[in-house]
């Protein structure tokens, strides 16, 4: 039946979420008429604009306090803080949430392949592609370094980069260039059983993940969001649970490394 689902939703249909819609739409329906015969008696007397249907809202949470990214942003924010390097930079976070957090109390100078517009106080935007040779502006560059849910799409063509299987050693063959000697890296990437899934993302299993990093940085920390949403902060990468990826099928591990 997951099968039948995951074929539909290829095509544009959501069979759970129409069903949701539809019942939706019948309580919206009968609680407006309920609300315009209550407002007869009400001292508000506000006119009606042009209706705003949000169904998918009646079962809805009061916001997210969990996941992957709300976690990773707010962890690795905090760190940075804590650190406070004379440069950081970002590669290819999200504007709209990791970034906006480094902006409040500090500037932040984003790499991304894709355009970006912003007149932000704090963000300075530098085009870059980061699978090439970067220029020599940029050897030694900063102190501090981040790229959260960014690296496993190197070299997909997702985001229109170009087709590349090795763009994630790549990148980060650039990164470490980039960084100072002793300087952070703050990585995150989706961890589970080794894996592309075209053209969305890489999910690293956890030995491969550190065996990867481990050539070119000593791991200072390693923390992880499992499946459910929920972190676990500074875990030993020694345990037996890293060998199976702490029980995650597409959680999200954050590795804090240090350049030797």
């Amino acid at each position: 039946m997951r099968r039948f689902y995951s074929a539909l939703r290829l095509v544009g249909i959501d069979l759970p979420r129409m069903s949701g819609s539809v019942s939706g739409l019948v309580r919206f329906g009968r609680e407006m008429r309920q609300f315009r015969v209550l407002q007869c008696q009400a001292r508000s007397q506000m006119r009606f604009g042009k209706l705003y249907p949000c169904i998918e809202d009646y079962c809805a949470e009061g916001g997210t306090a969990s996941g992957g990214y709300f976690h990773q942003d707010l962890l690795v924010a905090q760190r940075i803080f804590l650190a406070n390097p004379r440069r950081h930079v970002d590669i290819g976070s999200r504007v709209d949430g990791f970034v906006a957090h480094l902006a409040v109390f500090r500037e932040v100078e984003v790499f991304d392949i894709r355009p970006l517009t912003t007149g932000i106080k704090n963000i300075v935007v530098r085009r870059c592609d980061l699978m090439a040779e970067i220029p020599s502006e940029y050897i030694d560059y900063c102190e501090s370094l981040s790229c959260l849910h960014a690296l496993e799409h190197f070299g997909l063509g997702r985001y229109g980069d170009r087709l590349d299987p090795d763009g994630h050693l790549k990148g980060l063959d650039n990164f470490y260039c980039m960084l100072r000697r002793g300087g952070i890296l703050y990585l995150a990437v989706p961890i589970g059983p080794d894996r592309i899934e075209f053209n969305a993302h890489r999910v690293f299993g956890v030995p491969e993940l550190t065996r990867m990093v481990s050539e070119r940085f000593a791991i200072s920390r390693f923390s992880f969001v499992d499946d459910a949403g929920n972190l676990h902060e500074n875990v030993k990468l020694t345990s037996r649970d890293s060998e199976r990826h702490f029980g995650c099928q597409s959680g999200l591990g954050i590795l804090e490394l240090r350049k030797a």
